[in-house]
């Protein structure tokens, strides 16, 4: 029992030690972010966020190792891992260069004429449209993060700014086609098909658009 406690001691420690890396990570960083937001128009938040997301907080072995806070691919000269991510000199140098891609890359570069520099939303969603990450849902973690610390508060927005509205994202899942196919053996008609597979001929029929019963070998049918 006492182990059991010990161990949960333990464990909420980590949970625990976990969090404030993050927070530590906010203060450690917020400053460049808050330059590079000034100088460049983008939000100090999205610069925080994504660092975050692709870093672990700066956890990560490219972020430990080559001082790479976003996941930017590229040649390294580093000894002590084999990564096909970029290395940099300091974590400064990994912020600026992730505002310099914004900025030069297209389709990137089309971002800064459509969002203002306090629409963090439209920032997340418009770097992930424009290719950044494959999966789905990366904007909808980067604006979580933002929220989650309150990391829009480093925007300095005007006391009077409208936040733009946006719909959250539907995903549509494919529909799986029901249909199931057989293929013709040499003997096999539409009857005995029919049975195998538990339907009737005229729905096969009807399925395949056939009309003669006549099959071939080789052919495939729906049932």
């Amino acid at each position: 029992m006492k182990n059991i406690f010990t161990f949960c001691l333990i464990l909420l420690s980590v949970i625990t030690a976990k969090a404030q890396d993050t927070e530590d990570y906010i203060a450690e960083h917020v400053e460049v972010a808050q330059e590079l937001m000034r100088d460049h128009q983008i939000p100090a938040s999205i610069i925080l966020a994504v660092a975050i997301h692709e870093s672990a907080a700066g956890n990560s072995r490219i972020a430990q190792h080559l001082n790479n806070h976003f996941g930017v691919k590229g040649p390294n000269n580093n000894a002590d891992i084999r990564s096909a991510y970029r290395d940099y000199e300091s974590d400064e140098e990994s912020y600026n260069h992730f505002v310099e891609l914004m900025e030069t890359r297209a389709p990137f570069n089309g971002l800064f004429g459509k969002y203002d520099r306090y629409d963090y939303k439209g920032w997340a969603r418009g770097i992930q449209r424009s290719g950044y990450a494959r999966s789905r849902t990366w904007a909808s973690q980067v604006i979580a993060m933002v929220d989650k610390y309150d990391l829009y508060q480093y925007d300095e927005r005007p006391e009077d700014y409208i936040a733009p509205v946006y719909k959250s994202p539907v995903y549509h899942r494919k529909k799986r086609s029901t249909s199931r196919f057989y293929t013709v053996k040499a003997g096999d008609n539409l009857g005995v098909i029919a049975r195998k597979k538990g339907t009737t001929v005229k729905t096969l029929m009807k399925k395949n658009r056939l009309k003669s019963a006549r099959l071939k070998p080789g052919q495939r049918i729906k049932f």
